[in-house]
């Protein structure tokens, strides 16, 4: 494939991948929102026929939804122990026309990958070599890493995500064009082992390094290195010929070009470390076939078994749930995308995968013996239109509303239990506000504003938006709880804050109580009450990047190599080396940075424009009156921030509608308290398309 496109240089993808992982923080909850489709009664099921499914694919495939967000995909769809349908669609490589081969293009199946990840440790477990109750470390060896609950992390608890490890993901240098780099999965587990922060075993959080050390496990138990493992017993067993987690040889040179959300053409990476048990698999579609057809035959290939037909019994089985029609995980597969009124059927089985440039999705049910995969090389929301118009083509049944017993519908006094601030456990920065208005439940966030949830059944709730649930769970003793909903995270859990206490200077009656109360809510600013927060005091540049950041779920830079001389030896230099190379900060004229000079209001309102001009245009906030002084270069960042509501209650529009942004003055520490409470809360993406429909109308 021709790779003329390539870019190389480190800085290059640094920014690449900061940006994808803001981006993906700030948009990718809208897309799943509007891909759902509508809610719908079961109708008359289609037969999964190579006819009828090559016309659904055809039909699909032909919308102008699909095309707009689409470089290449292949689909296949496995039933009854044979192929009923394998096609690709699109180009494998857009500038040299290579058309994607069902066959023959290679895909990196991202999360995909923690799904053979848990054959290969279920193999041995049947071999008597794992046992699933086991202290992990049995097999990795001591690990140092704190656990304060004397509670161990079984090997089951690795493959159900409930480690109660405090979030470790993938970090930005993970993904990386050194392609000489070797680094063990072993050395890597040690130097970035987390801490348990929750009970083991009893909690639920989705969990990119369990997987991984869940691979550590499988090396150290066989006594081969994992990717050799994979291949002797998982795919030459299968005859998967086209699938490993080394990027080398025919692997390499058929990989699909990468695109992100707009069409661009992506630089070809690497990861760390080098063999990724828990993402870095590379394969076909008429692999993954070979695969699904193999697991739906209770584990038979050809005259042999890869598991035992109680395994695979046993890999079937969710393993916790908020809710019945909210399951968590099985070994190795997750609950398949919500659908309206029907939530996330028991009897579906699904690995979804993401990574740069890539996505992937298999789903499995058993009971019809059928299995689907779809994968993309184009960051998009593809699979959550596929799965429901798939599902209600050929088996409605999954779709029909859930059939719901008696409850008793809870006071709103209990309702009470609910209300506060959820951060979803591995981004912190998706937030829900709970909240209870009328004797009914509200939930709101950034991506959708405010809906109000109905109760359905036992902690179930129905949204408005589109009739589907969130359920919620209270801890013992009823002082904390979680929640899951299927638009911001669907594949993960909300914990909710303690409620935020103020500070001895701002007490509950203050302007910008709120603001504050919630970044404590938040673990942003420390919840003591007997503490001053000094909200009229000025925030210094490093702070500010350091805070948006972090708010942002963005960690800050290792590398030694600084971009201002006079970050070095500052607590905040690696966040302002991130925001760097994120493109949010360009330093001062004279070369410098400045970290511990007050920042001003435009200076504040041009980093956050840096990160989201190219997904906002300034032309959608042209029409925006400004009154006061800006300076120039800021003008088009103010704007965006006042169309955002970017600021605190101390600016408001007068009577011709302009806002004096008060642009030259410091940024206090209260405003930019409301400047992150407004970004966790404002509902942006409404309040951009509602610009954007403005400007369509007036022809800009």
């Amino acid at each position: 494939m021709n790779r003329s496109m390539l870019r190389s240089g480190s800085a290059f993808w640094v920014r690449t991948v900061l940006a994808a992982a803001l981006i993906l923080t700030l948009v990718a909850p809208a897309v799943h929102a509007a891909a759902a489709p509508p809610a719908s009664v079961a109708g008359q099921a289609k037969p999964l026929t190579t006819e009828n499914a090559a016309a659904f694919l055809k039909q699909f495939f032909s919308k102008e939804e699909v095309k707009a967000q689409l470089a290449g995909a292949v689909v296949i769809v496995v039933k009854d122990g044979k192929t009923v349908v394998k096609e690709g669609f699109g180009y494998a490589d857009k500038a040299d026309k290579t058309k994607v081969d069902p066959d023959e293009t290679v895909f990196r199946m991202a999360s995909v990958s923690k799904t053979f990840t848990a054959v290969a440790a279920m193999q041995l477990v049947e071999q008597g070599k794992i046992d699933l109750k086991a202290d992990f470390q049995t097999y990795t060896g001591r690990i140092e890493f704190d656990n304060p609950f004397g509670v161990p992390v079984t090997v089951e608890d690795l493959l159900t995500h409930t480690t109660g490890f405090r979030i470790q993901d993938p970090q930005p240098e993970d993904i990386n064009t050194n392609f000489g780099a070797k680094v063990s999965i072993e050395d890597y587990v040690r130097q970035h082992m987390p801490p348990v922060v929750r009970e083991p075993g009893t909690s639920y959080m989705y969990d990119n390094f369990a997987s991984l050390l869940l691979g550590l496990v499988v090396e150290k138990a066989s006594g081969q290195p994992y990717e050799q493992y994979m291949e002797k017993h998982v795919f030459a067993p299968l005859n998967m010929d086209s699938s490993g987690f080394l990027l080398e040889g025919k692997l390499k040179e058929d990989l699909a070009t990468a695109y992100d959300a707009a069409g661009k053409a992506l630089d070809l990476y690497t990861v760390t470390p080098t063999v990724l048990p828990n993402g870095g698999m590379l394969s076909t579609a008429e692999d993954i076939g070979k695969f699904m057809t193999a697991f739906l035959n209770g584990g038979l290939a050809g005259d042999h078994h890869i598991l035992t037909e109680g395994t695979v019994d046993a890999m079937k089985e969710y393993r916790s749930s908020i809710h019945p029609l909210l399951p968590n995980t099985t070994y190795g597969f997750e609950a398949p995308i919500q659908l309206p009124g029907a939530g996330s059927s028991s009897k579906i089985i699904t690995k979804a995968g993401d990574l740069i440039g890539f996505s992937t999705y298999m789903f499995l049910i058993p009971e019809q013996n059928t299995g689907v995969f779809i994968a993309y090389n184009q960051q998009s929301a593809l699979r959550e239109l596929f799965y429901p118009a798939f599902i209600q083509t050929f088996f409605p049944q999954y779709a029909a509303p859930a059939k719901l017993g008696t409850f008793q519908p809870l006071s709103a006094e209990a309702l009470d239990a609910f209300t506060g601030y959820y951060a979803d456990l591995r981004l912190k920065s998706l937030v829900s506000t709970v909240t209870v208005k009328d004797g009914a439940l509200n939930i709101s966030d950034a991506f959708l504003g405010t809906r109000k949830l109905r109760q359905v059944d036992e902690n179930l709730f129905m949204d408005e938006l589109t009739k589907k649930f969130t359920g919620f769970e209270l801890t013992p003793g009823g002082q904390g709880a979680y929640l899951k909903e299927p638009y911001l995270n669907p594949f993960g859990y909300e914990q909710k804050g303690p409620d935020g206490v103020g500070y001895a200077d701002v007490p509950a009656s203050h302007p910008y109580a709120t603001p504050v109360k919630m970044l404590q809510s938040l673990g942003y600013l420390p919840n003591d009450a007997t503490l001053s927060f000094q909200p009229e005091a000025g925030m210094t540049r490093a702070e500010y990047v350091r805070l948006m950041l972090e708010s942002s779920n963005i960690k800050e830079s290792k590398t030694e190599k600084l971009a201002f001389s006079d970050l070095q030896g500052h607590p905040d230099a690696g966040y302002v080396q991130t925001a760097v190379q994120l493109g949010m900060v360009k330093g001062t004229a004279g070369g410098e940075f400045q970290p511990d000079r007050v920042i001003t209001r435009q200076e504040a309102a041009v980093m956050v424009w840096r990160l989201l001009s190219a997904q906002y245009p300034d032309k959608l906030f042209t029409d925006v009156k400004l009154a006061g002084n800006t300076d120039k270069w800021a003008v088009p960042a103010v704007k965006m921030a006042v169309a955002l509501g970017l600021y605190g209650p101390d600016i408001t529009p007068d009577a011709k509608g302009a806002v004096d942004f008060k642009s030259r003055e410091a940024l206090s520490k209260k405003e930019n308290a409301a400047i992150l409470y407004a970004l966790f809360t404002n509902p942006i993406n409404q309040i951009v398309a509602g610009l954007t429909e403005k400007s369509m109308k007036a022809g800009n």
